[in-house]
């Protein structure tokens, strides 16, 4: 299906096919190029990067990827880096030849720059010429018929990934807030429906998975064996290898922004979650993998697997979320999970989710959920509104639902907690429901309270029925039966844990001291 390199990434020129005039609602001025003053710092800096890339000293290219952020701070903080326009006028480059692959890797550190740090964020411009540099740089690397004399650290390509999707997401939030569009950015948008297009990203992060043959190395270097033995001559390459593992990353958090929950874990049924990988080497690749897993499962109810995947790598957002699954399935983590969860206040926010406090699992989803988007455009014809909250509103829907389902579990397992046995009239009447109504509630409590469960294997699909409530029952006649499953907590194997960390930290400072 993806075989074919999509066609809407031929090599664009920027004179010949970008239609927006930055005279007709743009904010710089080309003409400037000629004057701009660029510091000896970064003219150095250039020529060095320039070279490095030409001759592809990979020792080189990570420290100098460092170092624009170094250079950022010091020159660039809230204006944009220089135009290449600029570079050329200064004679740092050299346009139409042997640089074509280092202004297309400076645009895009360029572009990134603008959408992250100067003030205003990017314009239609901006957007647009972006879109067409990222189409210029997958087509590089695509289609070449060999693998290309070049090598990025795994940072970089980690984040032209990561940064591809992220440009796609404030584009299309963009183009959905249509209150503020002058006539001529409404009619540049309805002229070019395949800028940013859904169908254009995800067949470029497809294209990216089978040209590395990524998933049928994971597979093989799952089971034990050697990912070479089946990479091919692209896959073998590190460049179109970690490009292909970072897009099966990005096409998780594509297809969670999208609302497809099944899809995004389906995507990685070749990685293995549970366990670090030689692939595993870039702290931000595995806090978005964490979280988007965790926030599938979530949204899947699978409760137990979201509460696992979140208790791997916390973040502000996910910490949240873990307290959200905690009140829907209680069940026990981790002490110094739990601690955090208190010493961040949360511990009043899931008191007020567990005694049913809508708002509250209002604010919180809210908060800690990614910004969702719709995959395609608004009708630019319609009346002015901010169509960019429907998606996230059609989500919070669907969760709210979900809790609301579960308002009265929270009350019933406060009373079965209290009990051994208990006739169905009498509690039917604590909690003001008729014995037919109380009687479905049950069947629901257990209902909501079976999750599949992940066990053994390397897709975070499967897994197996299981009841993780700390209170089981059953109901003979008239008259509920009520066990307690919960497991004493082993105080004694939490105090050997602390000790052995104490010891570690004792023989941390005297070897510290001996030096």
């Amino acid at each position: 299906m993806f075989s074919d390199f999509p066609d809407e990434f031929d090599n664009y020129s920027y004179e010949s096919e970008y239609r927006y005039d930055s005279r007709e609602g743009g904010d710089y001025d080309r003409g400037h190029y000629t004057t701009y003053a660029i510091p000896d710092d970064v003219k150095k800096y250039i020529s060095y990067f320039r070279d490095a890339i030409r001759e592809n000293h990979m020792y080189d290219i990570p420290s100098l990827y460092v170092d624009f952020s170094r250079l950022t701070e010091e020159y660039y903080k809230t204006q944009s880096w220089p135009e290449v326009e600029d570079l050329v006028a200064n004679k740092l480059v050299e346009q139409g030849g042997r640089d074509d692959i280092f202004l297309i890797l400076y645009r895009e550190l360029h572009y990134r720059h603008i959408y992250a740090r100067v003030q205003g964020g990017p314009t239609l411009q901006h957007r647009f010429e972006s879109y067409y540099n990222y189409c210029n740089l997958f087509n590089y690397i695509l289609s070449a018929e060999t693998p290309v004399p070049i090598e990025l650290p795994n940072q970089w390509l980690w984040e032209i990934i990561d940064e591809f999707i992220y440009q796609f997401q404030s584009f299309s939030q963009f183009r959905s807030k249509l209150q503020k569009k002058t006539d001529s950015e409404l009619d540049t948008l309805r002229e070019s429906p395949k800028i940013w297009n859904v169908h254009s990203v995800l067949n470029v992060l497809h294209c990216l998975v089978d040209k590395s043959n990524i998933n049928r190395q994971l597979e093989v270097y799952t089971s034990g064996g050697d990912p070479d033995s089946v990479s091919g001559e692209f896959g073998r390459h590190p460049l179109y290898k970690m490009l292909g593992y970072f897009s099966l990353i990005g096409l998780l958090r594509l297809h969670s922004l999208l609302g497809d929950y099944y899809q995004a874990l389906k995507v990685l049924e070749n990685i293995e979650l549970n366990k670090k990988s030689m692939y595993s080497r870039v702290p931000a690749c595995q806090i978005t993998t964490y979280y988007y897993v965790g926030f599938a499962y979530m949204m899947m109810r699978r409760y137990a697997d979201a509460i696992r995947t979140f208790s791997n790598v916390l973040t502000e957002q996910m910490y949240t979320l873990l307290a959200m699954c905690l009140v829907l399935h209680p069940q026990r983590i981790d002490e110094a999970v739990q601690s955090t969860l208190r010493e961040k206040a949360l511990a009043e926010k899931i008191a007020r989710m567990s005694r049913g406090d809508m708002n509250e699992f209002n604010a919180c989803f809210t908060y800690a959920c990614p910004k969702f988007l719709s995959p395609v455009p608004p009708s630019y014809d319609a009346a002015p509104a901010n169509y960019h909250k429907e998606p996230f509103q059609q989500q919070l829907k669907v969760f709210l639902d979900e809790v609301q389902q579960q308002q009265q579990i929270g009350i019933m397992r406060s009373y079965l907690k209290l009990y051994t046995t208990m006739p169905m009239e009498k509690m039917a009447a604590f909690l003001e429901m008729d014995e037919e109504t109380f009687r479905n509630a049950l069947l629901c409590f257990k209902h909501k309270m079976r999750n599949v469960v992940w066990t053994k294997g390397t897709s975070g699909l499967q897994g197996d029925f299981h009841s993780d409530s700390e209170v089981d029952f059953f109901i003979d006649k008239s008259m509920i039966h009520i066990a307690d499953t919960k497991v004493a907590q082993r105080y004694g194997d939490f105090f050997i844990r602390q000790i052995h960390k104490l010891e570690e930290v004792s023989r941390t400072l005297t070897k510290v001291k001996i030096v």
